[in-house]
């Protein structure tokens, strides 16, 4: 990675200016400044990361006192992720258009105001345009934070820089369950809100304080609403769709239907239009390149397994094993533990090691953590549940750092913006994916472990007559025995339904070791240009 401050123009500009483009440099930060500016873009990582899970847990509390259906109280979730999305890609062209510096520093305030404004909303509409706006300003925080810091350490300790993000960036989501109910039961559901506002406004003032004299040179280009429209468009339409999706029986539903009609037609114009426009919204001809086609392909992939799998599981222990909230936030807490311990190590002493062979132990790591889920059953100890976890903070702590090395490994600092955000769009996207196709996957296969097992259980079967007599025998009534039946079977669909998506999960993990090695070889010094030439 340079030492110099990653520029933030566009691409195609970068091409059309190259000698004023390698004129302008500055120096990395050192000693107290360097450890503010890390605490303070780490922790706007934090807060955006957040966001995207504290809300989930309090979903029932905000219909309830906002008057709406729960089904309703979802547009909280579902259209801030919209928002977020399309403003992610948007990154490069708005940092060239503003400044990398100015426009960060406006997205850390503005998300800071819209969450104050989302607490304080006085009705569900105004929250749901609030949190629209919210999602949109948290669009660039995530690629400008991780290009900035990049940019702090000198080139021989860039990954260094990225570890110390993508610490904080792994915690925050298993912050968030936990600290959004906590949050929910004991002060207000409004404070999963409030509480961004102090972090936010200290973060802006620490960063104003230290970067406001790198700021990165303007260049003028005229707006592709065209691009930005068809965008819009088809982002939304996906985002709806797989949000609904699972509610209106997919493709069962007209609905769904017209939803996925707009998005692949939207899609396949918006690809059509930006690579034959002069000034695009988003660049997608870095898809060109085979370490950032391979590697973001390979990280969006994982990361929707991973976090369809960290969605399910809580929901497995709470439906079907009768865990409360907490404990079920509990059992996914000590993911963070080796993550934290092991992605500084790795970030330091990642430009040692071709950043495949990281991928690879991620994915394997991943894939045992999968089988070892498969095994559990209803009855399975909370040590049991846990152990799996903690191994998973080894896979998770290998996988961002060096997936990210990777698809930005031969580009040029001018490209760096644009390329993280294309990236991070793609994982975002994949996640909300992982998500509704996890649960889907689940209740389906649930239904049709429970018709099997029930096809067993009848008064004809001895078994079944044992079990009945012996609850008879210890005070139950005919009834009550049977519907004790009904839920010990219930209880072994749903194991047997979550061990089919881990074994299945398992696998895909395996696979996508195939799509990481398609990539050309890379060391993890050289996030933004300094990697392994020809990545082509």
């Amino acid at each position: 990675m340079s030492t110099h401050t990653l520029e933030a123009t566009a691409p195609q500009v970068a091409q059309q200016a190259p000698q004023k483009a390698a004129s302008w440099s500055v120096p990395p930060l050192g000693g107290g400044k360097l450890v503010a500016g890390t605490i303070a873009l780490a922790l706007t990582g934090f807060m955006c990361v957040l966001d995207t899970s504290i809300a989930n847990v309090a979903l029932p509390a905000i219909a309830g006192d906002m008057g709406v259906s729960t089904d309703q109280g979802t547009w909280v979730i579902t259209l801030f992720g919209v928002a977020n999305a399309i403003a992610v890609p948007l990154t490069g062209w708005l940092t060239q258009r503003f400044g990398q510096v100015r426009l960060f520093i406006a997205s850390v305030l503005l998300f800071s105001l819209f969450s104050w404004l989302c607490g304080a909303a006085p009705s569900f509409e105004l929250l749901v345009v609030f949190r629209v706006l919210q999602g949109a300003a948290a669009g660039p925080i995530i690629p400008l934070s991780q290009t900035l810091l990049m940019a702090s350490y000198p080139k021989e300790r860039s990954g260094t820089a990225l570890g110390m993000w993508g610490l904080a960036a792994m915690v925050a989501p298993v912050m968030g369950p936990l600290l959004g109910g906590w949050i929910t039961d004991n002060i207000a559901w409004p404070w999963i809100f409030y509480i961004n506002v102090p972090f936010g406004a200290l973060a802006a003032t620490v960063t104003w304080t230290l970067y406001k004299n790198r700021e990165t040179p303007r260049q003028t280009l005229p707006i592709d609403l065209v691009g930005l429209a068809l965008l819009i468009l088809w982002v939304g339409a996906m985002q709806i769709m797989i949000d609904r999706g699972r509610d209106l029986d997919w493709f069962a539903s007209t609905q769904i239907v017209v939803l996925a009609l707009i998005a692949v037609i939207g899609f396949i114009l918006f690809v059509i239009w930006e690579l034959n426009e002069e000034n695009p919204m988003v660049d997608l001809r870095l898809f060109t390149r085979r370490n950032f086609w391979t590697a973001t392909l390979a990280l969006a992939l994982a990361y929707g397994t991973m976090i369809g799998n960290t969605v399910l599981l809580p929901l497995w222990l709470q439906q079907a094993m009768g865990y409360t909230a907490t404990w079920a936030g509990f059992v996914l807490a000590p993911v963070g533990l080796f993550a934290i311990l092991l992605t500084p190590l790795i970030g330091k002493n990642m430009h040692k090691v071709d950043t495949r062979i990281l991928s690879t132990v991620s994915m394997l790591t991943f894939a045992l953590v999968m089988w070892q889920r498969s095994q559990l059953t209803p009855d399975a100890s909370f040590s049991a549940l846990m152990l799996p976890t903690i191994i998973q903070g080894i896979a998770l702590s290998l996988m961002i750092l060096p997936f990210t090395s990777l698809a930005l490994s031969g580009l040029n600092p001018a490209q760096v913006p644009a390329a993280s955000g294309l990236s991070n769009f793609a994982r975002i996207t994949a996640g909300s994916f992982g998500t509704s196709i996890a649960t889907t996957v689940w209740a389906n296969r649930a239904s049709l472990h429970h018709a099997q097992l029930a096809e067993h259980v009848s008064v004809y079967d001895p078994a079944t007559i044992a079990t009945l007599t012996n609850m008879q025998a210890n005070g139950l009534s005919v009834q009550q025995a049977a519907l004790s039946i009904d839920r010990l079977v219930n209880q072994q669909a749903y194991a047997f339904a979550v061990t089919d998506l881990f074994s299945a999960s398992a696998v895909i993990f395996l696979l996508l070791i195939v799509i990481v090695w398609l990539a050309r070889p890379a060391r993890g010094s050289g996030a933004g240009g300094a990697a392994a030439a020809g990545a082509h």
